[in-house]
């Protein structure tokens, strides 16, 4: 499995707990940035990830900013993307067994490292389940191509 990762300085810090994670697990990855606290737009580092994962050069992404939140809405704008926010191991394992979620996003300012590094384990050890959950998954990507994901 590859993993691409990127924070925006928001996130930055968390970042770094999660590429420690990879590395401990022999996860390869690849680092979108940003490379320093210095403050960065995080759209520009989410659609980096998203375009990655979206284009089929790694099968998963994980995007940390400041709450999650702004990292998940720019990648969920990108075709095939299906990005889900967790700040608990309930919610990363059922984003991936309901939600096939590709882009796993985290907030720096929400969880700390420890917590980050459960989310992360179960994200990546959870897989989708099919059955039921292909047909509505389904339905996410007929809405995708009515709407072309674009922004109003």
């Amino acid at each position: 499995m590859k993993i691409a990762v990127a924070s925006d300085h928001g996130g930055y810090i968390l970042k770094k707990t999660v590429i420690a994670l990879l590395e401990e697990s022999s996860i390869a990855y690849k680092d979108f940035g940003t490379f320093s606290a210095d403050p960065v737009d995080y759209p520009d580092i989410a659609l980096a990830v998203a375009e990655a994962v979206s284009g089929g050069a790694y099968e998963r992404g994980i995007l940390c900013c400041g709450t999650g939140i702004g990292v998940a809405i720019a990648a969920n704008k990108v075709p095939g993307i299906r990005a889900g926010q967790c700040h608990d191991t309930f919610s990363a394992r059922a984003a991936r067994e309901h939600n096939d979620a590709n882009i796993l996003t985290m907030g720096e300012r929400v969880i700390g490292p420890g917590l980050a590094r459960d989310i992360v384990t179960t994200w990546l050890q959870a897989e989708f389940q099919g059955g039921r959950h292909s047909r509505r998954v389904d339905k996410i990507g007929v809405i995708e191509s009515k709407y072309n994901c674009s922004s109003r």
